[in-house]
């Protein structure tokens, strides 16, 4: 990713609490939106900016699972909401649908995430936002903070769907659009529905995109570009606004995937144990203040974050595929090899900081510190 903007929030140490589940609400047949109470002592704790999302935790069948959903409400007081597409391969999407419930009490990972517009600098300014998807939920928001928080300040948003009842925050993207309608423009992109306008009618490939880009959407026009979908989608977009000459400190994205289909998820603290005469690599880490050691088998080839949550449980993590950056931490000394990043900003990584999940250790002694 980019240099973080202006205005982009500080990475802050996350840190799961208890939270009620207020409402669960319908969006479209396969997707719902979850609103937790935040109760009065935790609100800053819980306060975000547009693009931030939560990493919910829950216990299903036995087993600890987490995922990471987009914040896709404006800030109120005393709630926060998430919203849930349904995977009929994902574990947790299908809990939530069928079993979470208005009462019930889930973990809830405070606000974390980069993916955030330059909020500072809203007047005159034009953003466009791609998604696709359940890839509205942080764009939305954006949309809502730049319309509602300046006088000039447009939005144009490109959203790609199967069909209209796929639609997520339809409701709600009609009504932004009545509430400013000389400042949001919206274009439907629907693959399985036909459109009046054929540009807008089946997949948004590469083709379709260099038209959009050429004749609706002219990048000389835009001061910022947000993308958020499947790592293909965002990938294409990323390439052609490098063709057209965008400054690539102009474009944020967040990924659903890391573009590895059929890859297994990382072990997460699996057990694992050194023999007697194996070489093995030395790892101490520091979290809240607490200093720990481990010592993890070269043939293992774990991750330092797989190896931590062997000795600390509660060492930071969400997604563990080096997509959300909830495992980043700084390397103090030694050397590691990390073999994906989609999280760390580019200055991040010159302050020496890595992804735990996807950091494996290339010498003797690795030192890493959570805290900094």
């Amino acid at each position: 990713m980019p240099a973080a903007p202006v205005g982009a929030p500080l990475r802050r140490r996350a840190v799961f609490h208890r939270l009620r589940v207020r409402d669960v609400r319908s969006l479209t047949p396969t997707s719902v939106e979850v609103t937790f109470e935040v109760p009065p002592e935790l609100e800053e704790d819980y306060g975000y900016l547009p693009g931030q999302y939560l990493a919910l935790r829950a216990l299903i069948d036995g087993e600890e699972v987490r995922r990471s959903y987009s914040i896709c409400r404006p800030p109120v007081p005393g709630r926060i909401s998430v919203a849930v597409k349904r995977d009929e391969q994902g574990l947790f999407s299908r809990w939530v649908h069928s079993a979470l419930r208005p009462g019930d009490e889930l973990d809830v990972m405070s606000p974390q995430g980069t993916f955030t517009s330059n909020l500072h600098q809203l007047e005159g300014r034009h953003v466009v936002g791609i998604a696709a998807g359940s890839g509205i939920t942080p764009v939305i928001t954006m949309a809502h903070r730049i319309l509602e928080d300046s006088a000039s300040g447009r939005f144009t948003l490109l959203y790609t769907n199967r069909s209209s009842l796929d639609v997520m925050f339809i409701e709600e993207l009609a009504d932004l659009k009545d509430r400013f309608p000389d400042r949001l423009a919206l274009h439907h992109v629907l693959s399985r529905e036909q459109r009046t306008a054929p540009l807008l009618s089946g997949r948004l490939d590469e083709a379709k995109l260099r038209t959009i880009l050429t004749c609706l959407i002219p990048p000389r026009t835009v001061d910022e570009w947000a993308l958020c979908g499947p790592f293909e989608l965002v990938q294409l977009c990323r390439d052609l606004l490098e063709e057209h000459g965008v400054d690539p400190a102009h474009i944020r994205f967040e990924l659903f995937t890391t573009g590895e289909p059929g890859d297994a998820a990382p072990p997460r603290g699996r057990s694992v144990a050194a023999q007697a005469d194996e070489r093995t690599h030395r790892i101490d880490f520091t979290l809240d203040g607490t200093s720990a050691s481990v010592d993890s088998p070269i043939n293992a080839n774990e991750s330092i974050l797989n190896a931590a949550l062997r000795v600390r449980p509660d060492v930071p993590f969400a997604c563990a595929g080096g997509v959300c950056g909830t495992c980043r931490a700084r390397l103090v000394e030694g050397n590691v090899s990390m073999r994906e990043n989609f999280a760390l900003e580019p200055d991040e990584i010159d302050r020496g900081y890595v992804l735990t999940c996807q950091s494996h250790p290339t010498s003797d002694r690795v030192v890493v510190d959570y805290d900094v």
